[in-house]
Order: C-alpha cells, then sequence, then structure tokens
C-alpha cells in the first residue's frame, strides 16, 4: 500500500475510533471495530495462557533481558527512557545491546545469492538482524533501521543497536559476536518469546489507558489488568504532583511494582545541518514554525510556548511520516514566508529529514531528556543490583 493512502487510512481510523466521525457508516464501523476488540482481547490472552502452560516457547539466552514497552500503541515517550536504561547500565559496566524491531523502517533489497544460500540452509524469507550501531560508529541509516534505533545509536556511543524482526536471532548475534552480557528489549513488553528478567511498564499520565478498549476499537495491545507482569513502572508525562489518583488504580492492579513519576524534559536546541547547538532560553520572543510527526504533537507544542516561543504554525503530519525533500522545502517556504525566524522540529523527525542546502533560516530540534520526580534511589539500586548478577 502506498505511504500516503496508509496515512490517510490510518488518520480516519483513528478519528472513527475517537469518535470525531459521526456519519452513520462511522457508527456501524466503530460497533464493527468494538465486536473485533472482544476477539481481539481473547486471542492476546489466549497466547498469554499458552506461554505460561509451556505450550508456546520461552527462549532464553543465558544473559540479562529487560523489556521496556507500554500497553498502548505509541505516545508514552518511551525512547529517551530506553536511552536513560542503557545509559544507566553501559557506565555500572554492563556491554548493552538494544534489540528493537525498528518500526517502518525501509525494508533492505536482499540479492538473489543470498535468497538462495538461505533457501538451502532452510531459512525461508528470515529476516536477517540489522546492527545499526556496534557501540562504536553507525553502520545504517535512519531509514533502514527506523527513526528510534537510528536515535539511540547516534546518542548511545559504547551501547549496541541491533534492528530485526526475530529478537531471538538479534539478541543471539549480540551476545556472540558483540559480546554484550545485557539486553534490552526495546518496545518489548508484549513479545514473549525471549523471557525478560524485568518488564518496565511506561503509562503516560495524561492519557494512561485512552478509552481503555483493546485494539482495533482503541489504542490498548492487551487488557489493563496485564500490568501486573511488570516488575517497575514509570508515569511519564507527569508535574511532580505525585499522581495521586492514577498511582493509585496502579497500585490496586500491581500490588508489588515499583513505580516512578518522570517527565521528558527540554535540555537545549541543536542545528539539524551544522555543528551547533543554542539555550533553551534562545526561543524566547522567537516566531517559530513547528514541525512533528509523532503520536503526541500537542505536548511539542507546549514546551516551545513554555520557553517564550511565538508558535505561527504547527504542521503535524502521522506518527513516524518519513518526509520527502520537496515536502520539507514546502516547511522551509511556508516559514520565510510567514516571516518566521526558525523551524523547530522534535529529534524523533529530526533523523527523518532528508539534508537540506537552505540557509535562510534556521532549522533546529529539541533535545529531550528524562527526568525523575519520585522512584530515583529505588531505581538506581535496582540498576546496581542488575549490574552486580
Amino acid at each position: 500500500m502506498p505511504r500516503k493512502l496508509e496515512e490517510r487510512l490510518e488518520t480516519y481510523l483513528m478519528e472513527v475510533v475517537d469518535g470525531t466521525r459521526t456519519r452513520p457508516r462511522d457508527v456501524l464501523l466503530r460497533l464493527f471495530l468494538g465486536a473485533l476488540s472482544y476477539l481481539f482481547t481473547g486471542l492476546v490472552q489466549l497466547r498469554l495462557w499458552m506461554y505460561r502452560q509451556g505450550l508456546l516457547k520461552h527462549h532464553t539466552l543465558g544473559c540479562q533481558v529487560l523489556s521496556v514497552g507500554n500497553l498502548t500503541v505509541g505516545g508514552t515517550g518511551k525512547t529517551p527512557v530506553v536511552e536513560m536504561l542503557a545509559r544507566s547500565l553501559e557506565r555500572n559496566g554492563r556491554t548493552v545491546a538494544i534489540l528493537s524491531r525498528g518500526y517502518k523502517k525501509k525494508k533492505r533489497k536482499r540479492s538473489f545469492r543470498d535468497k538462495v544460500h538461505d533457501l538451502m540452509h532452510g531459512r525461508v524469507d528470515v529476516e536477517l538482524p540489522l546492527v545499526v550501531s556496534d557501540g562504536s560508529r553507525l553502520m545504517a541509516s535512519a531509514m533502514y533501521s527506523g527513526d528510534e534505533p537510528y536515535m539511540l545509536a547516534k546518542n548511545l556511543p559504547g551501547v549496541s543497536v541491533i534492528v530485526g524482526k526475530n529478537r531471538v536471532l538479534s539478541g543471539q548475534y549480540a551476545i556472540r559476536k558483540l559480546k554484550c552480557d545485557t539486553l534490552i528489549l526495546d518496545d518489548g513488553f508484549q513479545h514473549l518469546a525471549l523471557k525478560h528478567r524485568l518488564d518496565i511498564v511506561l503509562v503516560d499520565r495524561t492519557n494512561p489507558f485512552d478509552n481503555e478498549r483493546t485494539l482495533p476499537r482503541g489504542l490498548l495491545r492487551e487488557p489493563i489488568r496485564n500490568i501486573k507482569r511488570a516488575g517497575f513502572i514509570f508515569i511519564t508525562k507527569s508535574n511532580g504532583d505525585g499522581a495521586e489518583e492514577l498511582s493509585t488504580r496502579l497500585r490496586e492492579l500491581n500490588p508489588t511494582a515499583e513505580i516512578s513519576e518522570c517527565r521528558h524534559c527540554p535540555r537545549y536546541l541543536k542545528h539539524l545541518f551544522m555543528d551547533q547547538q543554542e539555550d533553551l532560553h534562545w526561543l524566547k520572543g522567537k516566531k517559530v514554525v513547528a514541525l512533528s510527526g509523532i503520536a503526541v504533537p500537542g505536548g511539542f507544542e507546549r514546551e516551545l510556548v513554555k520557553f517564550g516561543a511565538r508558535v505561527l504554525d504547527h504542521i503535524v503530519f502521522v506518527d513516524h511520516h518519513r518526509y520527502s525533500l520537496q515536502e520539507i522545502l514546502d516547511v522551509v517556504n511556508a516559514a520565510v514566508e510567514r516571516g518566521a525566524d526558525a523551524i523547530v522540529t522534535t529529534e524523533k523527525d529530526a533523523v527523518r529529514i532528508p539534508p537540506l542546502d537552505r540557509k535562510d533560516i534556521p532549522f533546529l530540534y529539541l533535545r529531550v531528556e528524562i527526568e525523575m520526580f519520585t522512584g530515583q534511589e529505588e531505581y538506581h539500586e535496582w540498576v546496581r543490583r542488575i549490574c552486580l548478577e
């Protein structure tokens, strides 16, 4: 399916699910999606039961395997948490690899010779692991690795990043070839084929469980009660007030997990096409055009306004949109015509923007890191214990 058509269909379905579309055919589609949601929930619970009973096999690789994921589809701010965890473990002496599926990456073309070789060895349609970083150098582009894996590889020297549909194969490669002793499953809460030492689950304070329905009627990947599998819960996008109501509900669902409040804290602005960064106060009084293709674009715009920017326009694409050169030229031309002082995008978007030889307006991205309000001691003690095992 062409990408533009896929994005339009995705937008339409989201508007049907959230109730924005109210025509009779949309209401009927919502009812149909609700019926499918019950079927989906049943299949999810059956799969979990089969793993518990040993009918489906957990693979163990003889090293620490940690998962960072969520119950909902997108929007919890997972990548900065993965980055923080990987950096903590690496600084405490672990040799870390992040294993990702590489959502919406471009599939590599394989030669006829490679396909024949796989067929002769009994491997049919097997996607081999792609090493985005071996811990010392970048080895793949964002187009073929996916934006989040590429961003992690760029920001984490000393940490390997591997992309592949089969994360058991990716883990075996990381251990055998890169000598890793700790694996982080990026978006791995539902990935049960590889046995986890610990599950870290992220819950968005601003929209914890959407409409509390599973796919395709809602955004939940599995029922809320399954958060009981988590060993550590991060309440993201918090403001440090304790999130009492949400914390109470999470504690009822999971009496044993450590719960930490955190937020995604802007640190600085970085120019896309030159090696230069700006302090956040640089935004004060600036007229900017914002550009984003993320799950929750409203939070990005609020951060710009908080630091004094005057947002003339916010150009929004669907999550993970891969920008064409013409689209970026159109954004730049529109910003120049409106008299903007700069174009500002997110770090996740920045890795999907093609190189541009235009110097008439600054083009920057907002660098964001995790700041913990509560649970710091528990988190660091947990990391220490992992690293001593």
